[in-house]
């Protein structure tokens, strides 16, 4: 196992430099100068002068070649830095570091949402199969992989905030502002989820070894939790896994509709800057969550399926 995770980790390296790559050179082939666009912001949307715009330029190191300046950025992201925000002037590490708990609570709490609505309704359609509940959960499942996270936001305002009063319509708090975002990003994770689930369980239950269960006289309920369950979960897990990654990716709109200052918003704000450090800082972050719940995901088969072994991987 040792030896597994330490190949794994090592093969998230020429990953991370790729997607540190990529990034860096789309944010620099990107129309528009963020020196002006900030001068302009600092002046109100006037035009500022030209000598103004190249002497920040120097400042913040956009006159360089653009190797130059990815070799640079790259050497002090080893060390820890991240380089400080055009907009703010603040660190980039320093505004992840605070915005991470807003974005995290939103991702596990949606998560959680999901699958607390996925697995039962997925067993329940899988076990009655082509009945009335069957046909309900599947439809629900169609129109909420179907309908965007931001209508759905809306949707939710409108109904619980404005109509009923029952939730806050924006904002960040307690548990009530964070309802809202949640059901946002869980509802449609669930959908996906739910599908998964469905699908998985028609497999498992047609195997010859969960017949011969019910043939042995078991309880149809200890046959479908005791046997069927563990092994339809696999795939849910890996799907799940890649969730997580996804959850804290929608929260970039998410965050935005209900003004969470969540890493998500901080991320929407830099774009329309051209805040180059922020920018590259998130994508970052965001990679690291990705091939990292890819990560757990792996290990975690080790559990719901002991057939697998991880030393087959090394020959």
């Amino acid at each position: 196992m040792l030896r597994y995770l330490l190949r794994r980790i090592l093969m998230l390296v020429p990953i991370l430099l790729g997607v540190t790559l990529i990034t860096f050179s789309t944010m620099h082939l990107a129309p528009g100068d963020p020196a002006e666009l900030i001068l302009r912001g600092r002046l109100g949307g006037a035009d500022p002068p030209r000598q103004a715009v190249e002497e920040l330029r120097e400042e913040m190191g956009l006159n360089i070649p653009f190797y130059v300046q990815y070799g640079k950025w790259l050497k002090k992201v080893i060390q820890g830095d991240l380089g400080n925000s055009f907009r703010t002037g603040r660190p980039v590490l320093t505004e992840l570091l605070s915005r991470f708990p807003a974005t995290l609570e939103l991702a596990l709490l949606s998560t959680l949402i999901s699958l607390g609505i996925a697995v039962p309704v997925g067993i329940i359609s899988a076990v009655k199969r082509n009945s009335f509940l069957d046909i309900f959960s599947m439809i629900g499942a169609l129109l909420g992989v179907s309908m965007p996270n931001f209508w759905l936001a809306l949707l939710l305002m409108m109904f619980f905030s404005l109509k009923l009063g029952l939730l806050p319509v924006a904002g960040y708090g307690g548990f009530r502002y964070l309802v809202l975002p949640a059901v946002t990003l869980g509802t449609g994770m669930a959908a996906m989820v739910a599908r998964l689930m469905r699908s998985s369980m028609l497999e498992i239950i047609s195997q010859d070894y969960i017949l011969t269960a019910k043939a042995k006289g078991l309880p149809y309920y200890r046959v479908i939790t005791g046997h069927a369950l563990k092994n339809a979960l696999i795939p849910v897990v890996t799907y799940v896994g890649l969730q997580l990654g996804w959850a804290l990716e929608g929260a970039v709109i998410v965050e935005s509709i209900f003004a969470r200052p969540g890493i998500g918003r901080y991320l929407h704000e830099s774009v329309f800057a051209r805040d180059f450090p922020a920018i590259q800082g998130c994508v970052l972050f965001f990679a690291l969550v990705f091939v990292f719940s890819n990560l757990i995901v792996d290990i975690s088969y080790a559990y719901l399926n002991p057939r697998i072994r991880y030393e087959k991987g090394m020959e």
